[in-house]
């Protein structure tokens, strides 16, 4: 059984990220590493690190088991809240914010699995997320299995549903580009192309464009799989600031049209108009 890695790059969502990694701790694979990535926060995060770690090593959680009819009570079975077989948790920090293409080059390099992925520290996953892509990887024998996500907001109430176009090239990366919130894949592709680039903005479409142009295989689960928080816009929350999704939106341009240019190079070589 192919291990799975996890990376999560956190800085400043200490509020969310326990919910974070219970997303992905309570996944129904067997073998999953998680690498969270301190970037240098300031609200408390290592102390909610700290915690976790206590809590999956001693927390306890009971259910209904059973009715004693001779005592008239109902009976209460106890048993760790974290599965404790299948799962690691590493931890890296940043002294100071590196920003988060630094943040996930880092966790990855740091992480074992032969399949990887990020999720951002407010994102959770369905539980079936990593069986149903690491399925999908391995019954296509694609290179990169991506989903679709509900968009929620910081309540955790559901938006609307983000759905994603079956693969093409010209359909992920020429006409906008292929949103990598919900994906899993071989980690061996960061030994073919490289890891993400720090002075991008939008370092997950730019690294899966790398991915594309070097003939890696996409493969679409059109099943909603994760959810990704959008905060509210009275709040000061840096990483979903106006002024970033500015630079993020001129950033994804840029790349649609490196990878229009693309498309055209390749289709000239073969004689195709």
């Amino acid at each position: 059984m192919d291990r799975v890695s996890v990376v999560v790059p956190a800085y400043n969502q200490a509020r969310y990220l326990p919910m974070c990694l219970d997303s992905i701790w309570f996944q129904d694979y067997p073998d999953v590493e998680i690498v969270v990535v301190d970037d240098g926060s300031t609200d408390g995060t290592r102390q909610v690190l700290d915690r976790y770690v206590e809590d999956v090593e001693r927390e306890r959680a009971s259910y209904a088991s059973y009715y004693d009819a001779a005592q008239g009570v109902v009976k209460r079975t106890w048993h760790p809240r974290f599965p404790p077989r299948g799962r690691r948790l590493a931890r890296l920090e940043h002294q100071a914010n590196q920003g988060l293409g630094a943040a996930l080059n880092s966790g990855f390099g740091a992480a074992t699995g032969e399949a990887c992925t990020f999720l951002a520290a407010d994102d959770t996953l369905l539980p079936s997320m990593v069986s149903e892509l690491m399925r999908a990887l391995t019954q296509s024998e694609a290179d990169f299995a991506y989903a679709d996500m509900h968009i929620v907001d910081d309540a955790g109430r559901i938006l609307r549903r983000f759905s994603l176009p079956d693969y093409s090239f010209e359909a992920c990366f020429c006409r906008w580009y292929l949103c990598g919130v919900c994906k899993l894949y071989w980690r061996r592709l960061h030994a073919e192309h490289g890891y993400y680039d720090p002075k991008r903005v939008s370092q997950d479409h730019e690294m899966y464009l790398r991915f594309a142009m070097g003939g890696a295989r996409f493969v679409h689960v059109g099943k909603v799989l994760a959810n990704v928080r959008i905060h509210d816009r009275d709040r000061k929350v840096d990483n979903h600031s106006p002024e970033k999704e500015s630079r993020q939106i001129a950033d994804s341009i840029e790349l649609v049209r490196m990878a229009r240019e693309f498309v055209a190079r390749a289709r000239a070589t073969r004689g195709v108009p």
